[in-house]
């Protein structure tokens, strides 16, 4: 059994989750940041979300990448 074999993901499915965890952090970070009273502005209501959601999608992609084999 090789090294490659031992992992589940490869190196570029974990470069790919961790910039998923960015994403979310910066719109939580997003949602923090509106200034309207109980987060009920621009941000905290579509942008925020819509970059948390973006996350997730990164995330699940992160998770069914399968690289091309190289011979």
């Amino acid at each position: 059994m090789s090294n490659k074999e031992k992992f589940p993901f490869q190196k570029i499915n974990y470069i790919i989750m961790i910039a998923g965890v960015l994403v979310l952090c910066l719109g939580f970070i997003i949602m923090t940041l509106d200034t309207e009273p109980y987060g009920f502005g621009f941000a905290g209501l579509t942008l925020g979300p819509l970059t948390v959601l973006a996350g997730f999608i990164i995330e699940f992609f992160a998770i069914f990448y399968q690289p091309k084999e190289s011979k």
